[in-house]
């Protein structure tokens, strides 16, 4: 009997410089520290030897802050204790997010060596004024020689980050950003519009000053134009903000949208098994000790249904209600009449209209 598939998340917290509009776990941090975590990392990993006798590693990856701030060796250390953990397919998708600026040839041939097959570039915008509002430490000539190397090491699957509505940024400038990303052919685009997170310098500035942002008009041409214009160079959208060529969808990315079970490793990192929820410590200096348990809980089957719809209708595909379709009929049949959902060969998904407000539809599925 096969081992059933596990998604597989490593958070390396660490990055050369906070971006003001960044409210993720992540930090700059000296060597001395980044060498502390990874020994900790794979003490963590090696702890996991009792739940790889039911799972085989079907994704791994590398996300942050920046993954890439690591020298190469110590990405390859990782995937030799996972591999030492877990059984992997022959085809295991592995992602390293990257920042430009921070990769180098030597990194991406240990990247390869190890088995790393996919390459996630947080490009952001290619308008270098834009690049520096943002605090991104590299410039759109940097990602380019970035990318080159990318693709002259071998890789065949690269994904390029967006982000629309920025401070300053036009329709016009976007457009640019969307079509000389698009000319280098990478095989997926994940784009995104700029959220406004309580904490960081951005929410700051720009709530007591909206007018430095684009309009909501603008912001909403940028999410047709992200469309419009990926669709012209060959790009299906297969979530509501992600993009792909044929057979280069994320499939670690699916695997959450799907619920299915995932493993995360290092600080603040969570995971879902056998729908048990648990996060990992969030404090550095607790987790450097050792200490990597934090909370846990053991989700409903309220949850569980919540879950099914709020992320799996994300997904244009949609989901199959199946047994739940009884639970949620009645709503069902009232976003249709709304044209919010359709529904084609026992699949629920949202429409365009649909998609288009997207927030307000996925979040009817969450029971009072």
């Amino acid at each position: 009997m096969s081992n059933m598939p596990l998604g597989i998340y490593i958070h390396i917290p660490f990055c050369a410089c906070k971006c003001a509009y960044c409210d993720f776990l992540s930090f700059p941090a000296d060597k001395e520290t980044q060498e502390k975590y990874v020994g900790q990392l794979l003490e963590e990993i090696r702890q996991s030897e009792r739940l790889s006798e039911n799972y085989e590693a079907a994704t791994v990856f590398f996300g942050g802050g920046t993954p890439s701030i690591l020298e190469g060796e110590r990405i390859s250390e990782i995937i030799r204790q996972l591999k030492s953990q877990f059984s992997f397919r022959k085809d295991t998708e592995i992602t390293v997010e990257a920042n430009p600026g921070t990769v180098n040839r030597e990194k991406l041939v240990r990247y390869r060596e190890a088995g790393v097959n996919r390459i996630s570039f947080g490009l952001q915008s290619a308008d270098n004024k834009e690049l520096k509002l943002l605090g991104r430490i590299h410039t759109w000539e940097q990602f380019l020689e970035s990318y080159r190397l990318a693709r002259e090491e071998g890789f065949t699957n690269i994904n390029v980050d967006l982000m629309s509505a920025l401070p300053g940024q036009t329709e016009d400038s976007y457009r640019r950003t969307l079509k000389r990303v698009l000319k280098l052919q990478p095989e997926h685009v994940s784009a995104y519009s700029l959220m406004l997170e309580e904490g960081t310098p951005f929410y700051e500035k720009y709530k007591a000053h909206p007018e430095l942002l684009p309009s909501e008009e603008a912001e909403r041409q940028m999410y047709y134009d992200t469309k419009e214009i990926l669709c012209e160079y060959g790009y299906g959208r297969y979530e509501i903000s992600n993009y792909a060529r044929t057979g280069f969808a994320c499939r670690h990315n699916l695997g959450y949208w799907d619920r299915t079970d995932y493993k995360g490793y290092g600080l603040g990192a969570a995971s879902l098994l056998r729908n048990v929820r648990t996060s990992n410590q969030d404090r550095l200096q607790k987790y450097l000790k050792g200490y990597f348990e934090g909370s846990r809980e053991k989700l409903s089957q309220q949850a569980v249904r919540e879950e099914y719809f709020f992320l799996g209708l994300r997904k244009t595909e949609g989901v199959n209600p199946g047994i739940y379709r009884e639970h949620y009929g009645e709503l069902l049949k009232k976003l249709q009449m709304q044209r919010l959902l359709d529904e084609k060969n026992g699949r629920v998904y949202l429409t365009e209209k649909g998609i288009d407000v997207s927030n307000y539809v996925l979040a009817q599925f969450l029971d009072d």
